[in-house]
């Protein structure tokens, strides 16, 4: 990925989504683009016209953090976005080679005992890991059924985003399509700014790009999140609707990775679906463990 095109045209989707009232200018008229303008970003953020210019052709080399600061705030960006625009700088100066993850092929990547002890600990919700690309690199029984619909077909290699934009059933697993769909590109375009040397990652946008119209549209329009908590709503084949709440924590020993949990309300509805899916999951593990092999 271009570093100066990211730069280019993260910087120029966030000014086109402020208009003057928010930024408290004069609206004024004949406005030819939405948005500010770049004289007006740049009198936000006390420096020249010329000077922002050069910062919103891609040029962010060597910048402090003082003058991103002055941007951010000018382009009253939230908290995902400030990162995504710092990890962007360091990029272009080469300074994020000592602060990005390292490179690690989630293929061969194994789960030390002791994580799989505690996923496996966690039985009331799905417990999983996953990378900044959306792997499932470890999980509980429980999160094993809950996703039975992306492990069911190899297509979609236990990634989440491919189960979202190319596996059908996504559609009747996620409700709330779109957003679903908005959430996942979110988080593969703040991992692109985080660890832009990631080959897996370019892979999965090229193949994505080129195969999804949905992921396309949404992969240009630059937005990054922060998704640590919240709440979705699901559709499972075997058990019906489930409306959860998820933690995401950022593991320690292993930067880049995530572990979700999600969880259901009390004495919900859901939470009596949870414990369907989680008899429905130990029944079927059972009946795989005594199925005869294809030699028998």
């Amino acid at each position: 990925m271009d570093n100066r095109e990211e730069v280019r045209e993260f910087l120029t989707s966030r000014r086109a989504k402020i208009n003057p009232e928010q930024a408290g200018l004069p609206s004024g008229s004949r406005r030819r683009v939405p948005g500010l303008r770049r004289s007006e970003v740049a009198a936000l953020a006390d420096m020249s016209v010329e000077y922002y210019a050069k910062l919103e052709r891609g040029s962010l080399a060597g910048v402090s953090p003082a003058v991103l600061e002055a941007v951010a705030r000018a382009l009253q960006l939230d908290d995902a976005e400030r990162a995504h625009l710092l990890h962007l700088a360091q990029a272009a100066d080469g300074s994020d080679a000592l602060t990005r993850p390292r490179r690690r092929a989630s293929r061969q990547w194994t789960p030390h005992r002791s994580l799989q002890w505690t996923l496996d600990a966690i039985t009331a919700g799905p417990a999983f890991v996953r990378n900044g690309r959306m792997d499932i690199l470890a999980a509980n029984q429980l999160a094993r059924a809950f996703y039975s619909d992306v492990y069911a077909s190899p297509g979609n290699q236990a990634n989440l985003a491919r189960f979202n934009f190319l596996d059908p059933a996504s559609h009747r697993f996620y409700p709330d399509w779109d957003q679903a769909a908005d959430i996942a590109v979110a988080i593969l375009r703040t991992e692109a700014g985080r660890n832009p040397h990631d080959k897996d990652l370019h892979d999965l946008v090229g193949e994505l790009s080129t195969r999804s119209d949905e992921f396309r549209t949404r992969w240009g329009a630059h937005n990054v999140r922060h998704h640590g908590t919240g709440t979705k709503r699901f559709h499972h084949a075997a058990v019906g609707e489930l409306t959860l709440a998820f933690e995401g924590l950022d593991m320690a020993a292993e930067p880049g990775l995530t572990l979700t949990i999600y969880t259901a309300e009390p004495g919900s509805p859901s939470e009596e679906g949870l414990r369907l899916l989680a008899s429905w999951a130990a029944t079927r593990e059972a009946d795989t463990a005594t199925e005869p092999s294809a030699a028998g």
